[in-house]
C-alpha cells in the first residue's frame, strides 16, 4: 500500500457540524416530500387549505336545554340516536324527550341537536323540533339511518281516549332537504 501524498484530508474525519448539516438537509428533504404528496392521499394525509376538517363526535343529548313545559318536574331523554342528517360529515343527535310523569303516557318531543356555538353555551343545542309535545304523540320504533330519522308516532283519535292507550299509529320519516326537515308518511294514520 502506498501512502497518500496528502495525509491530512479535512473530510476524512467527521465532525459534529458535518452530522448536523447532513441531518438538517435530510429533514428538509423529508418535509418537502410530505408537502408534495398527491391530493388523493386521503383525509388522514391531506395538507393545506383543502384539507377536510375532522368529524366531531355527536352532541351529548344530556347537555341540551329542551323547550319543554314540565310544570317543575324534570324531563327524561327516553331515546336518542346519532347520524349525519345534513351531509356535512358531522353527526347530529336526535333525542326523544318527555316530562317525567307518575302515571300514564306523557307526550314526547323529538329534537335534533347540534353542537353549541362558542364558549359559555351548552355543549348541545336544539336546532329543530320534529314532534312538539303539544301534538300529544308517543314515539316508538325510533332510529336514525341512511341520513334520515324514522319513527312510529302513536296518538289519539279524540279527547275521550285514555292517555294510557293511544289508538292511532303513523310511520314517519324526516329527511333534510333544501335547508329544512321534510316529513313523509309511509302509511296513512290507522287505528291500533
Amino acid at each position: 500500500m502506498q501512502p497518500s501524498a496528502v495525509t491530512d484530508l479535512a473530510h476524512t474525519h467527521a465532525r459534529p457540524v458535518h452530522w448536523l448539516t447532513t441531518a438538517t438537509a435530510m429533514a428538509a428533504v423529508v418535509a418537502l416530500a410530505g408537502l408534495l404528496q398527491p391530493g388523493s392521499a386521503g383525509a388522514a394525509g391531506a395538507v393545506g387549505a383543502h384539507a377536510a376538517p375532522a368529524a366531531r363526535p355527536a352532541p351529548d343529548a344530556g347537555t341540551a336545554p329542551y323547550p319543554l313545559e314540565c310544570g317543575g318536574a324534570p324531563s327524561t331523554i327516553a331515546r336518542q340516536a346519532t347520524g349525519d342528517l345534513d351531509g356535512d360529515g358531522n353527526p347530529e343527535t336526535v333525542a326523544v324527550v318527555h316530562c317525567e310523569a307518575g302515571s300514564g303516557t306523557p307526550p314526547s318531543g323529538v329534537y335534533v341537536l347540534t353542537h353549541g356555538k362558542g364558549t359559555g353555551t351548552p355543549a348541545a343545542r336544539v336546532v329543530a323540533t320534529l314532534v312538539d309535545p303539544t301534538q300529544q304523540k308517543t314515539i316508538t320504533d325510533f332510529t336514525v339511518r341512511d341520513g334520515a330519522v324514522h319513527a312510529t308516532l302513536l296518538g289519539y283519535s279524540g279527547p275521550r281516549v285514555p292517555s294510557c292507550c293511544p289508538d292511532q299509529s303513523e310511520q314517519v320519516t324526516w329527511r333534510w332537504q333544501r335547508g329544512t326537515f321534510v316529513r313523509t308518511t309511509q302509511d296513512q294514520a290507522r287505528s291500533v
